[in-house]
């Protein structure tokens, strides 16, 4: 038993010895959208996201700064075949959910708890409170406040 414990210490140094720690940050979240200047201007209006430009500066492209040097990339195509899955979404946090939630009422813009109530908030187990809205051409977008609440965070 003695020797088991010893030998399963003696793997954890190896692999943490042998293994490569990475430390990443979200550079860009990109979507497909059919009306590019539409969904656009949600994002630029209703989450009052900055537009910035795309450097080759081409047509079809809408770029937005998220927070520091984290980017949305809207690319517009003629076509866009999609999934209704709110699994796959944007998620931002923002410091004061009532707030946000008290602006999407007077904007009219509809808004979810994970299980799909309208205008309903989901309290995770972490204490981290979020909604889901979508922008116009229904992708999904959470907003929670995990950089904000919750245990471990900062």
């Amino acid at each position: 038993m003695a020797w088991a414990k010893i030998a399963l210490i003696c793997l954890a140094f190896s692999c943490k010895a042998t293994g490569q720690e990475f430390q990443f940050r979200v550079d860009h979240f990109a979507l497909v959208v059919e009306d590019l200047q539409q969904v656009g201007d949600f994002y630029a209006g209703v989450l009052g996201l900055e537009e910035i430009p795309h450097p080759s500066e081409p047509t079809g492209f809408r770029w937005f700064r998220i927070q520091g040097d984290s980017q949305l990339h809207l690319i517009g195509r003629k076509a866009v075949s999609k999934e209704d899955n709110k699994s796959e979404h944007l998620c931002l946090s923002v410091n004061d959910l009532d707030g946000f939630i008290a602006f999407l009422n007077e904007k009219g813009v509809p808004f979810w708890d994970w299980p799909g109530q309208e205008g309903a908030i989901t309290l995770r187990a972490d204490g981290v409170r979020q909604i889901y809205l979508r922008d116009p051409e229904n992708n999904w977008i959470e907003i929670n406040t995990a950089s904000y609440e919750g245990p471990g965070r900062s």
